[in-house]
């Protein structure tokens, strides 16, 4: 997939993954940063589990790099700290 692709793909998924997990902000870079890590993310477990990565623009794809770009908002809500005003 072309580097056009991955920017398509991830804006597409990031903002699926933000409106599922109600995170707010980051903006269309952040969403679409979270969207191409996301992808990274997803095409790596899929492809230890036995499926396929992302290899091209279709639904699949999408599906791939959403389910990475939930991971990902997931592990960031864990990480992150709750209440920035006490340090």
């Amino acid at each position: 997939m072309s580097w056009l692709g991955w920017i398509v793909v991830g804006l597409i998924a990031g903002a699926l993954a933000k409106a599922v997990t109600g995170v707010k902000g980051a903006g269309c870079l952040g969403t679409m940063l979270i969207g191409i890590v996301g992808g990274i993310i997803g095409g790596l477990l899929f492809s230890a589990l036995g499926g396929d990565g992302i290899d091209d623009f279709s639904i699949y794809s999408l599906f791939v790099a959403f389910i990475g770009s939930v991971i990902l908002l997931f592990a960031y809500s864990i990480i992150r700290p709750k209440d920035r005003d006490e340090y």
